[in-house]
């Protein structure tokens, strides 16, 4: 697997580090975030299910600059 760092929260502490990388073999973007409480689960099944395979995480909006090397990261891969 070639999996490809992207980014760290900025502000990460010891024991809290939402990262993002890119997996280029499988052309993913690949996120750890906080999990997401019951209330924002049950916010999120108000728009469909969560198959047993997914789930929701939270990541803070300081990392949209890492998100969007992320996006980059996967539409340049699907460009060539």
């Amino acid at each position: 697997m070639a999996l490809r760092f992207i980014g760290i929260d900025p502000n990460t502490g010891d024991d809290e580090c939402p990262t993002v990388w890119y997996n280029d073999e499988a052309g993913e973007i690949v996120v750890q975030g906080w999990k997401a409480d019951d209330e924002l689960r049950a916010k999120c099944l108000e728009t469909g299910s969560i198959p047993d395979g997914e789930d929701v995480v939270r990541l803070p909006a300081r990392m949209v600059a890492i998100l969007r090397k992320a996006c980059d990261a996967a539409e340049g891969a699907h460009v060539r």
